[in-house]
């Protein structure tokens, strides 16, 4: 009979405390704040940016102003929109104004393949918005790279440019989708 109780009792010890659970979520937030704290300042951890394709041109954008990269889902046209305006789309329960960012820019329209994703904007920058991009190419480090110009450029020779998506939310223009 005491057979049935020694798996109980291992399982129970190999459970940790509500009081050991709690100091390792302290911890865990306390190491996330300043990784955190470290990127806003560009000191200590290495700051990472997300690589997109949008059109042919290579962007990097700031992890702290990008939200989800989804796979592209339909987005309804919305009347009386600039062209770079595609429409809304539901994206995870919420409705996402989406943007293609090469018309915007004036670099012609960003080609659908099957690559091409929606990337959110981060719930900080306060805009329930996506740019469609052709390609990701997942995390950069700008550090790694050289200066050319106003853009960077990495060790395989790919001009990389800046993109500042919480810059885009104060632009004007940019706000003002309606014709």
């Amino acid at each position: 009979m005491n057979s049935p109780q020694i798996p109980q009792l291992a399982s129970e010890q190999l459970r940790p405390d509500a009081a050991e659970r709690r100091n390792r979520l302290r911890q865990y937030q306390t190491q996330l704040l300043a990784r955190m704290q470290a990127a806003r300042s560009g000191t200590g951890a290495r700051v990472n940016q997300l690589g997109v394709a949008i059109g042919d041109e290579r962007y990097l954008l700031d992890l702290t102003a990008s939200g989800e990269i989804v796979s592209l889902v339909p987005v309804t046209a919305v009347p009386l929109t600039q062209a770079w305006y595609l429409g809304l789309a539901n994206i995870r329960g919420s409705l996402v104004g989406v943007v293609d960012l090469a018309r915007y820019l004036g670099l012609g329209e960003t080609p659908v393949g099957p690559e091409a994703r929606f990337v959110t904007f981060a719930p900080g920058l306060g805009m329930n918005c996506a740019v469609q991009v052709t390609k990701v190419f997942g995390l950069r480090h700008a550090g790694d790279m050289t200066q050319d110009g106003t853009r960077l450029r990495d060790g395989d020779g790919h001009a990389w440019t800046a993109l500042d998506l919480a810059a885009l939310v104060r632009d004007e223009r940019f706000l003002q989708v309606g014709l």
